[in-house]
């Protein structure tokens, strides 16, 4: 054996433990749990029903699923002949999955789903990716194939898909990307003609399928942009269709094998056991596929998928956070290393003794517990727009949900990578060896800010379509939100903690606030500069937002302090690191992001100069 492993963690504190505690703090005193359960359709929403829930997926996904987060890592998913086999134990893992009924937790009773608010689903989405990322990644696409059915298919499709998707016993996929065509849609070329029974017959190339073939479900139903004959060039002149891997006969049983071949797999940095497939359809004379809603309007469709698996992925960046974290502690508390610098004691100690280690934990953590807080927020955002009795509430949080989405995505992912380095950090030259596993979180994570549009597609879309296109007035709306927890910091000024966090928000709101009025006066008369500097306003309002919410767990934990000391007093202390370690930032970009003009030296070098 070789003398380093000494220093590896026990498989024991590789583990997962779900943090249903902090998930619960954050459901019922940041994300208003008591009003989703007033809502039409969601009364059955009760606190004795979320604690019921959150107990149950912690127990399967720490005790089923985790345990083959390495294991896919290892042996990951293999090809040959055009079938995929996944990693061992990932199909039962998959059928356990489908039978607790996981896959159908927020999904409509109408259809075999448990119609939950999409406020307790989120929590478990966080739960099965920290657990094993790769393998959930099977149900994230499923969820996105089944939003889209239920706004744009025919009642035909509805039915017949649906229900055994919602199941799990079948699983979906999005095919956007071709080889020529990465996020620029406008240049897909896969065809599809019309036929005599208003079926179309599918052709062309897809790259890129997460999980386009494996063995885990009987079938798969694949959702893909094609082009109609005579359909106009340019994004709108792409249709959405449903081709299954296996027909399906008009009782319900699968017929034959349709026109759909998996060429190849990737290879790949992280998300190893997930299979990344090279599809092929229609080589034998078409693949058959059935319209989704109305021909040129599939981006449209295709978005409603993209929007459900950008919020997803932004979950995703949350939970190899906590894993990362949860591991790093632990490694933390038993890794013998040098004496304290204070001189305390005069023998080595666990690294968590020493000061620049617990900067580096309770940055993981504050950074994972503010994004947790801020997705919690928006899932009731989203479950308000959704079920809201009123027109005018639906849309002012439908507004403010989409405002969110792009920030969820793409600062929650970005904060990954950096979580998850910290993490490799923690454990040193131990970090880079694959055996403490530490390194594969950092893998895992670094596909986050690329899949589902990459940090800048989020960033643009945060500027163009989220801020300019109102005029600001969502963010402006979330802005005013800001304002009223100011004002509550202020009657406990008298409390350092308080006046702390107080002044680094209100520094932060005039951040954020100064820059949403450079992104709405500047987008279309210096446009390069504006999109130039999108990913640090889309950064910038994470922090402040996410900052928002740590406020707002100051000052529930300053309330309840007595009730929980220990869990009250670190919540207090973390909040305190997050307004002097990482609000203070937000001045600074700021500054950058507001000084920035066309004349900017990375827009005025040549091609040939970098």
């Amino acid at each position: 054996m070789r003398q380093c492993t000494a220093f590896l963690v026990s498989k024991e504190k590789m583990s997962y433990t779900a943090p249903t505690k902090d998930m619960l703090f954050a459901m019922q005193n940041l994300a208003g749990l008591a009003r989703i359960s007033t809502l039409p359709g969601f009364e059955d929403a009760t606190l004795e029903t979320v604690e019921a829930v959150l107990h149950e997926a912690a127990k399967f996904h720490s005790e089923v699923v985790a345990p083959l987060n390495v294991v896919g890592d290892k042996a990951p998913s293999s090809w040959h002949d055009g079938e995929v086999r996944t990693t061992a134990g990932f199909r039962d893992a998959f059928r356990q999955f489908g039978e607790g009924g996981w896959q159908g937790i927020v999904h409509p009773t109408q259809f075999g789903g448990q119609g939950l608010p999409k406020l307790i689903g989120t929590p478990c989405t966080e739960m099965l990716h920290a657990a094993n990322m790769s393998f959930g990644l099977c149900g994230l696409l499923t969820d996105g194939a089944i939003e889209a059915l239920l706004t744009a298919g025919s009642d035909e499709l509805k039915q017949r898909y649906l229900p055994r998707l919602i199941a799990g016993e079948w699983t979906g996929t999005m095919n956007l990307t071709e080889p020529q065509a990465g996020s620029d849609l406008a240049l897909v070329r896969t065809r599809a003609e019309r036929q005599a029974d208003n079926s179309y017959k599918v052709s062309g190339t897809k790259i890129f399928i997460t999980y386009g073939e494996h063995d885990m479900a009987e079938n798969i139903v694949h959702l893909v942009l094609a082009r109609t004959p005579g359909a106009p060039d340019g994004v709108k002149g792409i249709s959405l269709f449903l081709v299954p891997k296996f027909l399906v006969n008009s009782d319900g049983s699968l017929g034959a094998r349709n026109d759909v071949e998996c060429v190849s797999i990737e290879h790949k940095l992280g998300i190893k056991a997930s299979p990344t497939a090279v599809l092929q359809f229609g080589d034998n004379g078409g693949a058959v596929g059935y319209l989704v809603g109305e021909e040129s309007r599939g981006l449209e469709y295709m978005f409603i998928m993209m929007n459900s698996a950008r919020f997803a992925v932004g979950v995703q960046g949350i939970a190899v956070s906590e894993r990362a974290y949860q591991q790093a502690a632990a490694y933390a508390k038993e890794r013998i290393q040098s004496r304290p610098v204070d001189g305390s004691v005069k023998e080595a100690v666990p690294i968590i003794r020493h000061p620049d280690v617990r900067r580096m934990l309770t940055e993981m953590r504050a950074l994972t517990e503010g994004a947790r807080a801020l997705a919690l927020v928006a899932a009731s955002y989203s479950d308000i727009a959704h079920a809201a009795a009123e027109d005018e509430t639906r849309a002012q949080y439908t507004a403010a949900y989409e405002y969110l989405v792009p920030i969820i995505k793409g600062w929650s992912t970005e904060m990954s990578v950096e979580v998850t380095s910290l993490g490799v950090q923690i454990h040193g030259g131990m970090g880079f060896i694959e055996e403490t596993g530490a390194a594969q979180h950092y893998r895992d994570a670094r596909i986050l800010p690329i899949y589902e549009g990459t940090t800048a597609i989020q960033a643009n879309d945060l500027v163009g379509r989220k801020t300019v296109r109102d005029g600001g007035a969502a963010a402006r709306a979330i802005l005013s939100q800001i304002d009223d927890m100011l004002a509550a910091l202020a009657m406990r000024g008298a409390q350092p903690v308080c006046s702390v966090m107080y002044a680094r928000l209100s520094a932060g709101h005039t951040a954020l606030a100064s820059v949403v009025d450079f992104v709405v006066n500047n987008a279309r008369t210096d446009a390069n500069a504006v999109f130039g500097v999108s990913v640090a306003y889309l950064k910038l309002a994470g922090i402040v937002l996410t900052g928002w919410q740590m406020a707002r767990s100051l000052l529930v934990a300053i309330e309840k302090h007595d009730e929980d000391p220990d869990f009250y007093s670190a919540k207090i202390a973390t909040a305190d690191f997050f307004a002097n370690q990482i609000l203070v930032r937000a001045p600074g970009i700021e500054a950058a992001i507001t000084s920035a003009s066309g004349t900017d030296g990375y827009l005025t070098l040549s091609d040939t100069q970098f």
